[in-house]
Parts: C-alpha cells; sequence; structure tokens
C-alpha cells in the first residue's frame, strides 16, 4: 500500500474536515458571545483586509476558507507522521498552538492590538477553546487518514 495520500486526497480532506470544524466551532463562539465574551475579533478586521464593509456573507465564506486552509496542516502532520497521541489529541493540542501563533501573537501584532493574555484570562478561554474544538473535530474526520489507521 502506498503510505502517502495524493494530493488531491489531502486537499479534499482539508476541505471537508477543515469545513466541518469550522461550522462545529461556531455554536461555541455564539455561546461564548452571549455571555458577553470576545469571539471572532479577527474574522471581521480580516474581512475588512479585501472589501469594504463586509457583510455576513463574505465574512461566512472567509470563515470557511480559513477552515480549509488552518486544516490543512494538521491533515498533512496525520497523514505523514507516526504520533503517539490519538489524532483528536493531536488536533487539540494543534488548536493550542495554532491559537497561540496565530490569534494571540500573529494578528494581534499586526493589527497593532494588545495581546490576549495582556487582556485577561476572560480574553483567552473564549478563544482558545474555539481552536481546540476546531483542532479536535480536524484530528476526529481526518482520522483515517494516519499511518496507524493505514496500518502503514
Amino acid at each position: 500500500m502506498n503510505p502517502m495520500p495524493p494530493i488531491k486526497q489531502l486537499l479534499f480532506e482539508s476541505m471537508r474536515s477543515g469545513t466541518i470544524a469550522a461550522i462545529a466551532m461556531m455554536p461555541f463562539g455564539f455561546a461564548f458571545r452571549a455571555f458577553g465574551l470576545r469571539v471572532g475579533h479577527y474574522g471581521p478586521k480580516f474581512a475588512a483586509l479585501f472589501v469594504n464593509d463586509p457583510g455576513p456573507a463574505f465574512q461566512f465564506a472567509q470563515h470557511i476558507v480559513l477552515g480549509w486552509l488552518s486544516a490543512a496542516p494538521l491533515v498533512l502532520l496525520l497523514c505523514f507522521r507516526r504520533i503517539a497521541l490519538s489524532p483528536v489529541a493531536a488536533g487539540s493540542v494543534y488548536g493550542v498552538v495554532y491559537y497561540v501563533a496565530v490569534n494571540s501573537l500573529a494578528l494581534p501584532l499586526y493589527f497593532g492590538d494588545e495581546l490576549p493574555w495582556q487582556k485577561g484570562i476572560a480574553t483567552v478561554i473564549p478563544s482558545l477553546v474555539i481552536h481546540v474544538v476546531f483542532g479536535a473535530c480536524v484530528g476526529y474526520f481526518s482520522r483515517h487518514l494516519s499511518p496507524k489507521a493505514r496500518n502503514v
């Protein structure tokens, strides 16, 4: 058996699991927002780099496409590396790393905002949880691609 899935399968899996995970994280965001916590802060800011006054449809489409792009590194990792963790646990760790690298460092620095850590735990926890949910979902839905599942 060929240990490397074809590139089309990897792209499809990034889109499939990325879409599911991007949608799965939304109820958590709505719940956190209902409690008055900050979530989705960078979606509109990022969208505004491309269009003036991005509406809900554009922001949703952007959310899905970013889900595809964000899922791709984890899908590749799950396909080509034997990891001691289960795919769901590896995805959860990926979600933490993604949050720290992108949402708590890169985006705040790019947009000139305070780091979430400077704003307090009530700013960190919602986004961190949402990104762990995202990673866990990608791990779960991509688990069939892991070398262990493929007996490679």
